[in-house]
């Protein structure tokens, strides 16, 4: 409960947990299924403030702008933990590796705790200290939209609206088949080129999110693809008289479209792929090296302290231990406890696995936490922490001649962790802000819905 003009003002309420717990396991499956669709993700806090309103209109429950902020808070959670397990666990599958659920699980709640307990001294620095600094767009537009809420606004409209439209399309194409779920044509001239698209509402909806930047990096990919690199290969390989590698039984000038897609385009796709992550790394590894010298250095900086007492609820930290002790747990089950990475390993391996956790962990919170600030949580570079963690420590793993398969899949189990803590840090320093801004300005108040 947080005390107002008025007097109690609920807040950490169980209709707003269970609200956000449910919002949450809705988004968070939509979420991966999108990264694992289209490799990227979105941040569901603003879809998650308007839903919770919605949800409490639909119940005719009473509720306060604070039950709000927890319930989207929560339900925006979820998505944190997909994007950091999409971009690695994934690889295991592709390796023949099927990890155990219990195993996932572990990776994604021991990144959690990591994020979660190296963000709280981030907080007064980042969301008080830096607040007319870093604009937070994703968390201040959350703000906005859980006060227009409050007041009345009808954008929960839209959703269900997007949500109706949706469906029945998806109606439409899976189970009374009125439309078909793909549509291509031949284009003369070029040799085996074709246009296709796919009609999937999720895929659209994507596309309204990031909007039209990103949307057509995406789209001018498939022209590629489908113009160039299609009709290339198939005018290349009309004339060889055997299997282009990798291919190993047909020739070039059997297969169709579908097939040059599947058998060399694809993996000119992920090697693509593979050079703009290092180009990306590469190209930010000065905007992380300033945003953890700017978080170094704020943290070293010292102010008046003031008696617990008499600092207001709503802006006391976590104690440090908690902090300390969070951050050790981590590291220790991680090092400690078999299973937990992916392969049988001995304990020399574990505990190189669980000093990369705890050193790029604590690394990445910090850079991610910062350049959320600015970018936001759609833009952080996720697919990048996670890349320079593998980098790291398969350099200390090949150094010490741990080349087995089973090594491999635990350093990539090491930047599973890595990449849910930083993510899990650029979720919550987003949902701080509006925190922060409905918390201090709407105290006092409620709302009906």
């Amino acid at each position: 409960m947080s005390k107002g003009q008025h007097g109690e003002l609920a807040e950490f309420t169980l209709k707003a947990v269970v609200t956000g717990i449910i919002l949450g396991a809705v988004f968070g499956a939509a979420n991966a299924y999108l990264g694992l669709r289209v490799g990227m993700t979105v941040s569901a806090s603003i879809p998650a403030a308007v839903m919770t309103v919605a949800v409490f209109g639909a119940l005719r429950k009473r509720g306060t702008i604070l039950e709000a902020n927890i319930s989207q808070t929560i339900g925006s959670a979820s998505t944190a933990l997909a994007t950091g397990a999409i971009f690695t666990i994934p690889a295991l599958f592709l390796w023949g590796i099927v990890p155990p659920l219990l195993q996932v699980a572990a990776l994604c709640l021991l990144g959690g705790v990591l994020g979660v307990s190296a963000m709280i001294p981030l907080r007064r620095l980042l969301i008080v200290r830096e607040k007319d600094t870093l604009p937070f767009p994703e968390g201040m537009a959350c703000a906005v939209v859980l006060r227009a809420t409050a007041d009345g606004a009808t954008g929960s409209a839209w959703i269900f609206r997007g949500m109706a439209v949706g469906a029945a399309v998806k109606l439409a194409i899976s189970l009374l088949f009125l439309v078909p779920s793909e549509i291509s044509a031949k284009i003369p001239i070029l040799p085996k080129a074709e246009a296709g698209i796919e009609i999937a509402p999720a895929l659209i909806a994507v596309g309204f999110i990031l909007g039209y930047p990103q949307s057509a990096v995406c789209v001018a990919g498939s022209i590629v693809s489908a113009f160039a690199l299609t009709p290339l290969i198939a005018w290349i390989g009309a004339s060889l008289q055997a299997p282009l590698f990798p291919e190993t039984v047909r020739l070039v000038s059997q297969m169709d479209a579908g097939d040059i897609w599947s058998r060399y385009v694809r993996y000119i796709g992920a090697g693509a792929v593979a050079t703009g992550g290092i180009v990306t790394v590469l190209h930010n590894l000065p905007a992380m090296a300033s945003a953890f010298k700017a978080v170094a250095k704020g943290m070293a900086r010292k102010e008046d302290g003031a008696p617990v007492a008499a600092v207001e609820r709503t802006d006391r930290d976590l104690p440090g231990g908690v902090v300390i002790g969070g951050i050790l747990m981590v590291v220790l089950v991680a090092g400690l406890v078999p299973g937990v990475f992916a392969g049988n390993m001995a304990m020399g391996p574990r505990l190189v696995c669980a000093a990369g956790v705890g050193l790029f962990g604590v690394l990445f919170v910090a850079v991610a936490a910062r350049i959320v600030g600015i970018v936001g949580v759609s833009s952080q570079p996720t697919s990048g922490v996670a890349l320079v963690t593998l980098l790291g420590t398969a350099s200390v793993f090949a150094a010490a001649g741990w080349l087995q398969p089973g090594a491999r899949a635990a350093v990539l189990t090491v930047g599973t962790i890595v990449a849910v803590a930083a993510s899990k840090a650029g979720d919550i320093s987003q949902d701080l802000r509006p925190g922060t801004s409905s918390g201090r300005r709407q105290r006092g108040s409620s709302w009906a819905s």
